[in-house]
């Protein structure tokens, strides 16, 4: 049974996980170069834009959109309206103060370090050695397949709406890219609808949306090019295109292709007309007159001996062309010769490739999801944190509440003692108490 390979990834910062901040540490300048494709801010969804839409170059002929337009940041603005729009209002309506109320939804993300503004996955069936002899019109069937991809992702995530996809065929296989946005609903604190990659893309929700990915993909494969393919094993953690500048000869071999694929057109098409005038010469000589006045010899026109000549000149240029084309043959007879004497030493080093990239995979799988532990541990204990100041704010709030409302009556004293004596408030809480007094007591005796 024939395998494809098979990949789903989605985009991260590793410079946020702890073996990077581990790195820094040691680095003299308190830094790391770890990849970051995830996209946290207006910035880096550009950065996504030009790439997907291969505007750095200006050149869109081998990629196409099946999803979105020809924007990635307006069609990411138009999602966040579609998404987030009604919430902000509603929350908007519920503030008092007006520096509170959110003015715009995706300019807040932009600017919040804490949250992703966006997310990319990138997915991709079959390998370099899969996509390298096929033609055009086969790989431009896998559209059909991303555009089914696209529809199985937002069935598989309810949570996760895409903004563009886009198709890239100018790489070593064909592979999609996506841009949407992760979003959780019924949320207490802030909007009722916010962004969350964290909430939506897990550890275990990941595993879970690429297995189903996965079966979706094969299947619409299988259905779209009549074939019976299975899927190889997991090859989860990848987040790279390979470009067909990573193999070896690859443009210069397809120039060459091209080239002679030339040659041998022009080829045919003089030994047709070759052919052609073969028959006219014939002619020609068929109806040569004899000579009156010595019947060895034949009377022959001006044009009859031009189009001999360009006969012969005709047979030179083919025969020339032949020649080539057999060295060309010579070659290619002489390369496959080779490749029958080191068969053996290429299968083994090709095992060995293989064996090394499966370590490599796996490594990459196990990084990949220590990595997204770690970011949900940190968003967790950033939640705390944003909780433990929440609070500490409001009882500094609630002891002046206490000084403004009972500061000159006995019912303050007797207030602050059965609080003492309830074990709510410690000695360290009655000296912060008292300080704040004291200071309020000067104020009051300066400012009278």
């Amino acid at each position: 049974m024939k395998e494809l390979s098979y990949s789903l990834h989605l985009s991260n910062d590793k410079n946020k996980t702890k073996r990077a901040r581990q790195y820094a540490k040691k680095s003299d300048n308190n830094s790391t170069s770890f990849s970051n494709n995830a996209i946290q801010n207006h910035q880096q969804l550009s950065k996504a834009d030009r790439h997907n839409l291969r505007k750095y170059d200006d050149n869109q002929e081998l990629i196409c959109t099946i999803k979105g337009t020809s924007s990635v940041v307006e069609d990411t603005k138009n999602l966040y309206l579609e998404l987030f729009e009604n919430a902000r209002i509603k929350y908007n309506e519920k503030q008092k103060r007006n520096d509170r109320k959110i003015e715009n939804y995706f300019n807040h993300i932009s600017n919040d370090n804490k949250r992703d503004l966006a997310c990319e996955i990138i997915i991709e069936l079959g390998d370099i050695d899969f996509w390298f002899n096929k033609d055009e019109r086969f790989i431009k069937k896998m559209t059909n397949v991303y555009k089914e991809q696209i529809i199985d992702l937002e069935r598989i995530v309810p949570n996760f709406k895409i903004a563009n996809a886009t198709i890239h065929f100018d790489e070593s296989s064909p592979h999609l890219h996506i841009i949407g946005v992760p979003f959780k609903t019924g949320m207490k604190n802030g909007m009722e609808v916010q962004v969350g990659k964290s909430d939506v893309f897990t550890t275990d929700s990941l595993r879970n949306i690429q297995d189903k990915m996965r079966e979706c993909c094969i299947n619409s494969f299988n259905k779209h090019y009549n074939l019976n393919y299975t899927l190889k094993n997991k090859e989860e953690g990848r987040n790279q295109d390979i470009n067909v500048k990573n193999m070896i000869n690859y443009r210069e071999l397809k120039k060459e292709k091209e080239k002679n694929k030339k040659r041998l057109d022009e080829l045919n098409d003089k030994a047709n007309n070759l052919q052609n005038r073969s028959n006219q010469i014939t002619e020609i000589i068929d109806n040569l007159k004899q000579n009156k006045l010595n019947k060895n010899n034949y009377s022959i026109s001006n044009e009859d001996i031009i189009e001999i000549k360009d006969y012969i000149k005709l047979t030179n240029e083919t025969t020339a062309n032949l020649k080539s084309t057999n060295d060309l043959t010579t070659i290619l007879e002489k390369y496959e010769e080779d490749l029958k004497n080191h068969s053996s030493e290429v299968k083994n080093l090709q095992q060995k490739i293989n064996n090394r990239d499966k370590k490599i995979e796996d490594l990459k799988e196990e990084l990949y999801y220590a990595n997204d532990k770690v970011d949900e541990l940190e968003d967790k204990v950033s939640i705390l944190q944003d909780t433990l100041n929440y609070f500490k704010d409001l009882w500094q709030r609630f002891i002046k509440f206490l000084q403004d409302k009972f500061f000159s009556s006995d019912k303050y004293d007797n207030f602050i003692n059965e609080l003492y004596n309830e074990d709510i408030i410690n000695d360290n809480d009655i000296n912060t108490i008292q300080n704040k007094s004291k200071k309020k007591n000067k104020n009051d005796d300066f400012e009278l």
